[in-house]
Parts: C-alpha cells; structure tokens; sequence
C-alpha cells in the first residue's frame, strides 16, 4: 500500500507563494499519475492540477492556471505543486493523490490518499 505524505502549507499572505511537496513510498510511483486536490470548509474536494506518469502531461483547475505549476521527481518519488500569486479563496487543505497509469482525472481514478496540508491565505 503506498504512502502520501504532504509537507509545506501554512500561513501565507495574498500574493505569496507556498510550494507544497508529496513524498510516495513504493516502488511503482513514476508508473502513476499524481495529483492534487483541495477542500475548503463547506465546499467538495476539488481537483486542482494533475501530472501524469512520465511528466509529460498537465493539467489544471480553471481557477489556478497561470498560478500553480505541478511537477514531479520521479526519481525521488515526489510531486510538487508551486503555488504563486496566492489568493484567500486558495485557502484549503491540499491532498496529494495517486492516480491509475492511464491520465484520468475524474475522481474515482484516484485510490491513494495523503493526510492533507493546510494552507491559509490572509488578504
């Protein structure tokens, strides 16, 4: 079974940037795609950018593009996700997930979650 673990949220105020990590556990992480999802209070998980297998593909929420730039080591087994020009509606628990080897992004293509990193955002 593998395991997400995020780092790098926090308090941040509008118009900074955070960049948030995932480190995998497993020896088959650069056979997955791999994103990240946020959930504010009150709303639905969200998928907000994806990468997949071979960093070859992206993908991103309306709401974050320009913004965010997801990347990853597969190397390291690790993802990112460079989150620039930050706003208060950014403020949410950011997941890191673990896709199939195909890039689908509906949510049920996702099995394998980390526990989440909080990032807040002052205006």
């Amino acid at each position: 079974q593998v395991q997400l673990v995020e780092s790098g949220g926090g308090l941040v105020q509008a118009g900074g940037s955070l960049r948030l990590s995932c480190a995998a556990s497993g020896r088959t992480f650069s056979m997955n795609t791999m994103g990240w999802f946020r959930q504010a209070p009150g709303k639905e998980r969200e998928i907000v950018a994806a990468i997949s297998a071979s960093g070859g593909f992206t993908a991103y929420a309306d709401s974050v593009k320009g913004r965010f730039t997801i990347s990853r080591d597969n190397a390291k087994n690790t993802v990112y996700l460079q989150m620039n020009s930050l706003k208060p509606e950014d403020t949410a628990v950011y997941y890191c997930a673990r896709g199939g080897r195909r890039f689908d992004l509906g949510p049920a293509d996702f099995g394998s979650w980390g526990q989440g990193t909080q990032v807040t955002v002052s205006s």
